[in-house]
């Protein structure tokens, strides 16, 4: 099989602890853009989040953002597609997380927005700080979730999370069961509420076939449980050592953990060979 698409997720997969690109991952993935091989971003991350990354890897493809919920194109600096969550639903969302008093990050149109500040808020904070301004993603504490809602024109998604994962496990399904909502986990302790159907799997294979190319084409990357859509879809789906175990299950293929080269020899062996 002839790979033309190299998809990667961000957290946990192409990005170590430090939020850095391992060099050798720069370097293999810039030898496929060189052959001709599209890469391309597809994050649970708004795509205020991703400057850093994007330039790095010096990409010119749109990226696919919020776990498939839209797709945003920076060079025109605009959303191409996208499928966000009705105001009533996610004003819903905002009351059940109120009585549960788990904390939620609303993404809507170009910001991340918060009320109260939380452990995820400050770790985000904390990263941005250290970055060029013009790369720090837009994060902000509102007096009113519920009034931001009413004033933005597009709600991608909310970022939930809490420090008991039983607790937000039974919140999560309360809200698949009320709402009909997609909630997948994203890292050990956050839940991702969207538009149900949206995913970065069904986002991916609608611009890879704009590109006139298939599925069977790609080889995408990913390590938590809201890449599994992709990694299933992919002709070549690559789990991180660091995944669990359900998902290496899932993957055709489980490589070393994101502390390792373990994207750039897949590459190289599998892609650029």
């Amino acid at each position: 099989m002839t790979y033309r698409v190299i998809a990667l997720d961000l957290d946990g997969t192409l990005l170590d602890t430090q939020k850095r690109i391992l060099p050798q991952s720069l370097e293999a993935l810039a030898a496929a853009r060189a052959a001709g091989v599209k890469v391309v971003v597809v994050t649970g991350r708004h795509h205020v989040a991703i400057h850093p990354f994007y330039q790095a890897l010096e990409l010119n493809t749109p990226a696919i953002c919020c776990n498939g919920t839209y797709l945003y194109d920076f060079q025109q600096q605009k959303v191409l597609a996208a499928d966000p969550l009705p105001k009533e639903q996610a004003k819903q969302v905002l009351q059940m997380l109120r009585q549960s008093g788990i904390h939620g990050l609303m993404y809507v149109d170009d910001a991340m927005l918060y009320q109260e500040p939380s452990g995820h808020v400050t770790r985000s904070l904390t990263w941005a700080e250290k970055l060029p301004p013009a790369q720090r993603p837009t994060l902000l504490q509102v007096d009113s979730l519920t009034q931001a809602a009413d004033d933005a024109r597009s709600i991608w998604k909310f970022a939930t999370s809490h420090a008991d994962t039983a607790a937000l496990r039974e919140f999560a399904e309360t809200v698949e069961k009320e709402l009909g909502l997609a909630c997948e986990w994203s890292w050990h302790d956050q839940v991702d509420i969207a538009k149900n159907g949206n995913s970065k799997g069904k986002r991916l294979r609608q611009w890879v076939e704009s590109q006139g190319l298939t599925m069977d084409q790609v080889v995408a990357f990913g390590d938590n449980y809201n890449d599994l859509s992709m990694l299933e879809a992919a002709g070549l789906g690559v789990a991180m050592g660091n995944a669990d175990e359900a998902i290496k299950q899932r993957a055709d293929l489980t490589i070393a953990d994101h502390l390792q080269p373990g994207i750039a020899e897949v590459i190289r062996s599998r892609v650029l060979a």
